[in-house]
Order: C-alpha cells, then structure tokens, then sequence
C-alpha cells in the first residue's frame, strides 16, 4: 500500500484510495478479506485510529463490510467495481482538463495528444505482448 507521508491528503483519504485503486483494478475482488485495522496500521506506520477512520469510511460507502469475528470484506456489490471505476476516471479527467486549461491549450490539441498518446502507448504494450 502506498502512502505518501509528505502530501496534504490526509493517510486515510489515501488509504481509501488505495483500497479503491486495488478494487478497481482486480487486486482485490468482491468478497476478498482485508487486512485487520490493526494489522494494516502496523503495516504502513500509522495510528490505528487513521485506520479505522478509512475503515469506517469504506463501510459507509458500501466498498466493505465488516463481519463481527471474522474480518472486514469487499463489498460483493458487483455494479460497486463499476462505480468506483469511473468516479476514478471522471477525477483523473478532471485534474488533465484543468491542468490542460491553466496551461493554455486548447480543447482540440489536447484531445489530439491524448489520442497521440493512446496509440503509442498502445504500440508499445503490443511490442511488449509479443
């Protein structure tokens, strides 16, 4: 789990996103235990109340569930992977088109480079597949 110790984001907002992050991509899937809060404290150096502030989130937001004796879990809501994946991505986008505007390009040239991008970066994890 990555966390960054020198960022204004507080730890369990990361934490969260992290969790997130690792639902989205297939690292953890629906049903998968997590860590205890303890455990994951003692993992990435933190205070076990930062942890169980992100656990208590995460719960609220229907990504795990918590059984009593047996640990905290990915939620099994399917359409929840699917959510979460574009609430990622419509922020990713949002941070690229402000980032784009403050430095002066325009929407057709940043699609443009984008697009560019795409495809070499296509190009190459073709290169890599073979």
């Amino acid at each position: 789990m990555n966390i960054d110790f020198s960022t204004s984001i507080p730890i369990y907002l990361q934490i969260i996103e992290e969790f997130k992050r690792q639902i989205v991509t297939g690292e953890l899937r629906p049903g998968d235990k997590i860590p205890s809060q303890r455990d994951l404290a003692t993992q990435i150096k933190v205070n076990a109340n930062t942890v169980q502030r992100a656990y208590r989130e995460m719960e609220t937001m229907g990504l795990v569930e918590t059984l009593r004796g047996q640990g905290t879990f990915v939620s099994q809501n399917q359409g929840l992977v699917e959510e979460t994946r574009i609430e990622m991505v419509t922020n990713l986008v949002d941070e690229f088109v402000r980032a784009v505007q403050a430095l002066g390009l325009s929407r057709e040239a940043a699609l443009d480079l984008v697009k560019n991008r795409f495809s070499e970066l296509e190009a190459k994890k073709e290169v890599r597949d073979r």
